[in-house]
C-alpha cells in the first residue's frame, strides 16, 4: 500500500466513510504512542531532579529548578520550527524521525546519572535535548489535523493530545517504580545508594532514561511503516508563513499559553514545588495524578467542545482556573498559615482539570477560525474557490496549531522558574501564583471579546 495519499478529501462524505475514516484512525492510533513517549522524555526531569541530591549530586534548589525548566525552554523553541515540518517533509517521515530523536536524551540520562562526578553542564545539555520531546507535539498535532473533517477535528485532536499528554503522568508514575530495581540487569549498570538522614536504599536512577528506549524504537518503526503522507498537505515554509499576518494566530497563541502553558508548566514544577512547600511529603507518590487528570480532561474537553463550541468552554475554563489558583494560595504554607497539603493537592488537581479541558477547547477553536475565515473570503466566488478555501484553511490551521503550541510550551520553562524565583525572593510561591491569576484574567477578556460573546466577530 502506498504511503503517500494522492487523494485526500475528508470533507467529502462518501470518501470519508468508504476510505478516509479507516486511514485517519490508523494514523491517529500510531501517532498517540509516539506523542506519549515524547511527553515522557520531555518531562522526565520533573522526577529525576527530586532524587539527584539523595544519590550524591551537590546541586542547590535553584540549579534543580533550572534542570526542571530547561526542557520546557528548548521544547518550546523547537516547536516553532517543528510547526512547519509536516507540510515540508510529510507526516509519516517526520513522525518517524522526530520519535527516533528521543533516543539521544533517554540514553544520555541513563549514563549521566550513574556518576556523581558528572558535570552540571552535562545535565544542562541533556535537559535541553529532552526538548526534542516537547517539539514533537507541534508536528504531531499539525499532522493529525490534516486527516479529519472539520466536524471531527476537536475529538481527534483531543484524543491525540490528551492521550499524548498522558506521557507526563506515565513518566511520573513509572519512573519511581522502575528506579527501585535493576530492570536491565548488568546491562543497565550498578545501583546507586539513596540516602536521606538515617534512611538508605538502593536506586537505579538510570532506568529513568533507559526504560523508554525499547518503546521509542518500536514506535519509530510503526510510524515509518504504518503512517501516511498526504500529498495535498505539502507546503513550503513561505506558504505557511502567511499565518504570521493573521490576527487570530496571535490571539490563540495567548489563549493556548494560558491553557497548555499552564498544564505543562505545572506538570514540570509541581513535584519540586510540593517538596519545597511540604518537605515531609514525598512528591513522587502524587505528582503523576495532576498530569493524569489534565490528560483525561483534555480527551473529554474535545468531545464537549465539539458539542458546545470551543469558545464558551474556554471562557468558563479560565474562570475555573482562577478559582483553583486562589485555592492553592489559601492552602499553601505562609508566615501565618502552616498550610494543608491535601487542600493544596486538591486545588492543584482542579487546576490540572481546567488546563486539560482548556487545551482541548482552544485547539477546537483554531481549525474552525481559520476554515471560516478562508470560506468567508471565497463565498460567492464559485465551487473551485470554495474548494481551494478548504485546502488553504486546513493548511493555515495546521500551521497555527503547531505555532501556538510552540508559544504555549514556554510555560514549561516560565512556570517552574517563576516558582523558583518567587521562593528565592520572598520565601513563598504566592507572587508567582498571583501573576498567573492576572494572566488568566486577560485570557477571559480576549475570549469574550473576540469569540464567545453574542455577535462576536469570530464565533467558534
Amino acid at each position: 500500500m502506498s504511503r503517500v495519499l494522492t487523494k485526500w478529501l475528508p470533507e467529502d462524505h462518501d470518501f470519508w466513510h468508504n476510505e478516509g475514516k479507516a486511514i485517519a484512525r490508523l494514523n491517529l492510533w500510531i501517532s498517540i504512542p509516539c506523542l506519549l513517549l515524547s511527553f515522557a522524555v520531555w518531562m522526565v526531569w520533573s522526577v529525576v531532579v527530586v532524587n539527584l541530591p539523595n544519590i550524591g549530586f551537590k546541586f542547590d534548589t535553584d540549579q534543580l529548578f533550572w534542570l526542571a525548566a530547561l526542557p520546557g525552554l528548548s521544547g518550546a523553541t523547537l516547536r516553532i520550527f517543528y510547526s512547519f515540518m509536516v507540510p515540508i517533509f510529510g507526516g509519516r517521515k517526520w513522525t518517524a524521525i522526530s520519535t527516533a530523536s528521543l533516543l539521544l536524551p533517554a540514553i544520555g540520562i541513563g549514563f549521566a546519572v550513574q556518576n556523581p562526578e558528572t558535570p552540571y553542564a552535562t545535565f544542562l545539555t541533556l535537559a535541553l535535548l529532552c526538548g526534542f520531546g516537547g517539539g514533537n507535539f507541534a508536528s504531531s498535532m499539525s499532522n493529525i489535523s490534516f486527516f479529519f473533517p472539520k466536524a471531527q477535528k476537536g475529538g481527534a485532536l483531543g484524543l491525540n493530545a490528551g492521550l499524548g499528554n498522558l506521557g507526563v503522568s506515565v513518566v511520573q508514575f513509572v519512573v519511581p517504580i522502575v528506579i527501585t530495581a535493576g530492570v536491565f540487569g548488568a546491562l543497565g549498570g550498578d545501583a546507586q545508594i539513596w540516602v536521606k538522614g538515617a534512611q538508605t536504599k538502593q536506586m537505579w536512577l538510570q532506568n529513568a532514561g533507559f526504560i523508554w528506549v525499547p518503546f521509542i524504537a518500536v514506535s519509530t518503526l510503526a510510524a515509518w511503516f504504518g503512517m501516511h503522507d498526504i500529498a495535498s498537505a505539502k507546503a513550503s515554509f513561505a506558504d505557511q508563513a502567511v499565518i504570521f499576518k493573521r490576527k487570530h494566530n496571535w490571539l490563540m497563541c495567548w489563549l493556548y499559553l494560558g491553557t497548555f502553558g499552564s498544564f505543562i508548566g505545572y506538570s514540570a514544577g509541581f513535584p519540586l514545588l510540593t517538596k519545597t512547600q511540604f518537605p515531609e511529603i514525598n512528591p513522587v507518590q502524587y505528582a503523576f495524578l495532576g498530569p493524569l487528570v489534565g490528560a483525561i480532561a483534555r480527551v473529554a474537553g474535545g468531545w464537549i467542545s465539539d458539542k458546545l463550541g470551543g469558545a464558551i468552554v474556554t471562557f468558563w475554563t479560565f474562570i475555573l482556573m482562577i478559582a483553583a489558583v486562589f485555592g492553592v494560595i489559601q492552602f499553601a504554607p505562609s508566615a501565618t498559615n502552616p498550610g494543608s497539603f491535601w487542600g493544596f493537592f486538591a486545588m492543584f488537581m482542579l487546576l490540572f482539570m481546567g488546563t486539560g479541558v482548556g487545551n482541548a477547547s482552544t485547539f477546537r477553536m483554531i481549525p474552525i477560525i481559520f476554515m471560516t475565515e478562508r470560506q468567508r473570503e471565497a463565498a460567492g466566488k464559485g465551487k473551485q474557490a470554495e474548494e481551494a478555501a478548504i485546502v488553504a484553511g486546513n493548511k493555515e490551521a495546521a500551521a497555527v496549531l503547531g505555532f501556538t503550541s510552540a508559544i504555549a510550551a514556554y510555560g514549561a520553562f516560565f512556570i517552574p522558574k517563576s516558582f523558583g524565583t518567587s521562593i528565592a525572593a520572598t520565601g513563598s510561591a504566592e507572587f508567582a501564583l498571583y501573576s498567573f491569576i492576572c494572566f488568566y484574567v486577560t485570557c477571559i477578556v480576549i475570549t469574550w471579546l473576540f469569540y464567545s460573546r453574542r455577535n462576536a466577530p469570530m464565533p467558534c
